[in-house]
């Protein structure tokens, strides 16, 4: 069977030394052995969201760090600033909705980055405000966002930060102590190089404090549950055993490259396919462009849908736009496992492909 290229923004391709080891045996989790698998896992996960702070693991997807980062700081009636940038700030505002938190939604255009000194007079506007709720990477439109910056601005407040780093973390740089983030969250299926079931979060002293006066109803996200266990290196409830051995491996493949040179391999990666979209005449989407994946946009008398069937059928699947994007956009993802062979291949298709279609 030839090789299939997986290109979309999550899953991405998991690297065949990681399958082979989760492809070993199962353990049970209530053992030495794994409680050691898992300690080694936690400290590894330090270093890539560059903090002191625990990173609590979920088995669950990114969405439910998302709303563990909701639940385990706020309170019915409270007040959020959700930025809404594309699919996924929505998401934020969403689950604030769902759980009786009032949002205040800055609604900036798809593809752009958030003015951080719109951010501070926000907060200055509105001094209420508990949670600021912001992507590092808005994997809809693949678009960056200052974090550094927005950092700076919430920290000289009462506010939270709320990062979703979901498909950013690894490809496009993220120093949560040093840039002032108070909860980051994340996903194993983008730059961890792993698949989807688990999910992350780390909270700084700011968010912990915050924690103990959250009154929002949680039970299997409630996060001092989490806290709690990491004490022995062990988790309250079973966790998704293989797919934690599968991080232990990935988590050291990333430390042995190194995590800042992990994160310029990225950038390359995504240089080089940027290079290619514009040699076939397509023009970045994004105004401020992740290193964990790229949107370009498609001739207006091309289907991109049929465009993205046509890839598949060739043995290469990239990620359509969503919402008002949907057939106006190619998404192709250069993050996690996602290798520079990988990318040539894949962009041949794709050129063979636009010049069939034009």
């Amino acid at each position: 069977m030839a090789k299939q290229y997986l290109l979309t923004p999550g899953p991405t391709p998991v690297p065949v030394d990681i399958q082979a080891e989760m492809a070993k045996p199962i353990i049970h989790h209530r053992t030495k052995q794994y409680l050691e698998i898992f300690a080694s896992v936690n400290e590894g996960m330090k270093k890539v969201f560059k903090t002191t702070q625990d990173v609590l693991t979920f088995t669950s997807s990114g969405t439910g760090a998302m709303e563990a980062s909701v639940v385990n700081t706020l309170s019915k009636g409270d007040t959020a600033l959700v930025v809404r940038g594309g699919k996924f700030g929505e998401r934020f505002a969403e689950i604030c909705k769902a759980y009786g938190v009032n949002v205040i939604a800055m609604d900036i255009p798809w593809g752009t980055a958030p003015d951080p000194k719109a951010i501070a007079q926000s907060l200055e506007s509105n001094k209420d405000i508990k949670a600021v709720f912001v992507s590092l990477c808005e994997t809809s439109t693949a678009t960056v966002y200052d974090i550094k910056s927005i950092g700076e601005v919430v920290a000289k407040t009462p506010a939270i930060l709320v990062v979703d780093a979901i498909s950013g973390l690894g490809a496009d740089d993220l120093k949560m102590d040093e840039w002032h983030v108070d909860a980051t969250v994340c996903g194993s299926q983008k730059g961890l190089m792993i698949p989807p079931g688990l999910a992350f979060i780390a909270f700084s002293k700011k968010a912990w404090d915050l924690a103990e006066k959250s009154t929002l109803p949680k039970f299997y996200f409630n996060a001092k549950k989490y806290k709690k266990a990491l004490e022995k290196s062990d988790c309250p409830f079973t966790p998704a055993i293989t797919l934690v051995i599968g991080l232990k491996m990935a988590l050291a493949k990333i430390q042995e490259e190194g995590v800042d040179n992990y994160i310029a391999r990225h950038r390359k990666n995504a240089e080089f396919v940027r290079a290619a979209c514009a040699k076939m005449g397509l023009e970045v989407y994004s105004k401020s462009p992740s290193f964990a994946v790229t949107a370009v946009k498609l001739p207006a008398t091309v289907d991109g849908g049929a465009l993205i069937k046509t890839c598949v059928e060739k043995g290469v699947r990239f990620a359509d736009g969503q919402d008002t994007l949907k057939g106006k956009i190619v998404r192709i993802a250069h993050m996690g496992g996602i290798g520079r062979a990988d990318l040539e291949e894949a962009l041949k298709v794709l050129e063979s492909t636009l010049n069939e279609m034009k």
